[in-house]
């Protein structure tokens, strides 16, 4: 059984309470972003995109700690969310100035890509609501305290943002331990983000100040390396191979380095084309060691966006529900397999689903 300890359900208002920036996410389908006459637009947020999972695949009660500008725009995002299923209490309305010179919302262009046209993915995310949201301007003492919430989930898309957002994060980790709940984290690098305020170096000296406070460390193939500094031998720029033994050296690194990890998982993609990924995952407790999920060789894409996250969201589902790690790593990959054969950020999968699939269910049709 899993070593984390949740408070109770009872004694919480949510199971999951995620931290982070929602975008509108426009989607040219099949095209390209340059040539389309139409987007379709979703909503999707590297920090949200877990919480919603938890709520919409798992039946999890889940809320987001974000903010939008007042404006159309936002007030779509908001909808979305609600669609979503998760509680948008949490959103910090900042005044539109009709222009948006101060403060605007996220947009997030992006390209599913096919074949050898990889994936594309063009932020337009500069001076936004969330970015300047202040430690200050979220009371997280209620929130984790009075209200309750078993669990919390945050990352480095969002710590990349501004200062404030770094510090924000480092308040909000701070008050869900005060008051026992569990903290994840996901490493999420993106060199885009970084790159105009001190790059990897910035990043690195971002995530290794958080990671002291966190219980369960998510990052992919390349994120333990450009965000902590845990170099993988073996590997190299165009992850040509994957070699299990250096992750499994590379994780004993980090676990020793931080022995406040609970757990450490990271998912292992090997891009063939846009359209065919291999697909695994690796976690790690102190109590089981290092567990494979099934590996899924030759993993057939629609849409590579928010497979990360969904497979952080079936892993902590996994976690939160008392499973033993190699059935928490198993769901959480099932999960991302899945997120990746639909559109849009997030996952259009079913907690049925997750579950077969893990059991080495197939693609038979369902009848």
């Amino acid at each position: 059984m899993s070593q984390i300890e949740l408070r109770p359900a009872d004694q919480c208002r949510y199971d999951i309470v995620a931290l982070g920036e929602v975008m509108l996410r426009l989607d040219p389908g099949e095209g390209r972003i340059r040539t389309t006459r139409q987007f379709r637009a979703w909503e999707g947020g590297g920090e949200y995109n877990v919480a919603r999972g938890l709520r919409r695949a798992f039946g999890q009660r889940a809320a987001v700690v974000t903010a939008l500008a007042d404006n159309e725009i936002g007030r779509l995002v908001e909808d979305l969310i609600l669609t979503g299923g998760v509680d948008p209490s949490w959103i910090k309305w900042a005044p539109y100035d009709g222009v948006g010179r101060a403060v605007r919302n996220g947009l997030n262009f992006t390209e599913r890509g096919f074949g050898l046209r990889g994936a594309v993915g063009v932020s337009d995310r500069g001076h936004t609501a969330i970015s300047q949201l202040r430690p200050q301007d979220v009371d997280f003492d209620h929130l984790f305290g009075q209200l309750g919430a078993r669990w919390f989930h945050t990352g480095g898309i969002y710590a990349a943002l501004s200062d404030d957002a770094a510090a924000t994060v480092q308040a909000a980790v701070e008050a869900a331990r005060r008051h026992g709940t569990v903290v994840s984290y996901d490493l999420n690098y993106r060199p885009s983000l970084w790159q105009a305020v001190g790059g990897q170096a910035r990043a690195q000296a971002v995530n290794q100040a958080l990671a002291p406070l966190i219980d369960v460390m998510i990052g992919n193939e390349e994120d333990f390396t450009a965000a902590l500094g845990f170099a993988v031998a073996g590997v190299d720029e165009n992850l040509t191979a994957l070699p299990l033994e250096s992750f499994r050296a590379m994780i004993e690194r980090v676990a020793q380095a931080y022995p406040n990890f609970q757990v450490i998982a990271t998912t292992l993609r090997r891009v063939r084309s846009a359209s065919l990924n291999d697909w695994g995952a690796l976690a790690w407790s102190p109590e089981a060691g290092l567990v494979q999920a099934l590996q899924r060789d030759g993993l057939e894409i629609c849409d590579r966006v928010g497979g990360g996250d969904s497979f952080a969201s079936g892993l902590i589902y996994g976690l939160m529900t008392g499973q033993d790690l190699q059935t928490a790593v198993d769901w959480g990959a099932a999960h991302g397999a899945l997120a990746m054969t639909t559109p849009g950020d997030t996952s259009m999968a079913t907690a049925a689903e997750v579950l077969r699939l893990a059991a080495g269910g197939g693609a038979r049709v369902q009848r």
